[in-house]
């Protein structure tokens, strides 16, 4: 009989191989297909374990792979998860969120597959009255919100017409080993770490009152697999991550702190974005089993301990946006 599978897609990036790592460690006895582009992780960061395969989900033909192995369980982490730059490059995002979803969607509902576990956003949320709950109404206001917020309607109608079992986790802002902090348009703490390696200043947009909850990866691991196996979590939405909300400016001086060198903050013009976006994680802790076990502190200092020993990469950067128009100054060519 065929080992029971579990596919991954976005495994290179830093939630997926994580889980992968995780699940190889507490879990033996399933085996692990990644999928990934490799557009934005590494492929140094999958485990050796995995079965990788490198296809673009917004165009592949996955039936192959799941006809060939008895896929119990996916868990669809890949986005490009941009959200900023998001109302700049459009047909970018939604194929790579939206219509890389559908396709995984449709190949669930094909095959049989027990749970799909979808990693949404906070960015579903738009300008809410934070802490955000489950049950607010969505108001995403940039085109990542809107792609994602998309998914996951288009999740629970496979749910309701086809019996696709699902959960749907919205994360708060992880960050941890494996990030890819070579991109500069997402990912503020990375950011950080690559601008101090490449003696440049933190940037900040605006004055650096916006507030987020910093969520450590490790933190997140065995509630990811409760939703993927756990009874409570089928069709649930679920935030998930760290109760306690910081501003960019006090998380900025944190990471001075554990850098423990000097570093100096440049900032830049204020964008378009959520000023506070933080969430409610009580049904993550009564459905999931989070504990918010790591400060940011701690968390940042096990980064960082991470980030010194990678090796140079170049920075992402867009050639050309789909739109320059309202291009914001940093972001010009």
């Amino acid at each position: 009989m065929n080992m029971e599978s579990i596919v991954i897609t976005g495994v290179a990036g830093m939630i997926g191989s994580k889980m992968a790592e995780w699940i190889l460690n507490h879990h033996p006895e399933y085996k692990i297909i990644g999928i990934d582009n490799l557009s934005g992780g590494y492929i140094e960061h999958i485990p050796a374990q995995v079965e990788f395969i490198n296809k673009d989900l917004a165009t592949a033909n996955l039936d192959d792979i799941f006809t060939q192995h008895k896929v119990t369980y996916v868990f669809h982490f890949a986005a490009y998860a941009a959200e900023g730059l998001s109302p700049f490059i459009r047909k970018y995002n939604y194929n790579n969120n939206l219509i890389a979803t559908a396709n995984i969607v449709n190949t669930c509902i094909k095959h049989e597959v027990k749970r799909l576990v979808f990693t949404s956003s906070m960015a579903v949320y738009g300008q809410g009255e934070p802490p955000f709950t489950e049950t607010a109404q969505p108001k995403p206001i940039d085109p990542y919100g809107v792609a994602k917020f998309a998914c996951e309607m288009d999740i629970q109608i496979a749910g309701e017409q086809h019996g696709l079992d699902w959960c749907i986790i919205r994360p708060h802002n992880v960050y941890g080993e494996n990030q890819n902090i070579w991109d500069k348009y997402r990912n503020v703490l990375g950011i950080w770490m690559y601008q101090h390696l490449n003696n440049k200043p933190f940037t900040i947009f605006g004055d650096g009152s916006q507030k987020r909850a910093f969520s450590y990866i490790d933190d997140c691991l065995v509630p990811l697999w409760n939703a993927a196996v756990s009874p409570k979590a089928s069709k649930q939405i679920i935030n998930l991550g760290s109760s306690v909300e910081t501003s960019i400016l006090e998380a900025a001086t944190i990471l001075k702190e554990v850098i423990g060198e000097n570093a100096s903050i440049q900032f830049l013009e204020q964008r378009h974005e959520v000023k506070n976006a933080y969430s409610t994680h009580e049904r993550s802790v009564e459905l999931l089993g989070y504990e918010d076990k790591t400060s940011l502190q701690q968390g940042l200092t096990i980064m960082w301990a991470w980030a010194k020993q990678q090796p140079e990469r170049v920075q992402k950067a867009w050639e050309s946006y789909e739109l320059d128009n309202g291009i914001y100054g940093f972001w010009k060519k």
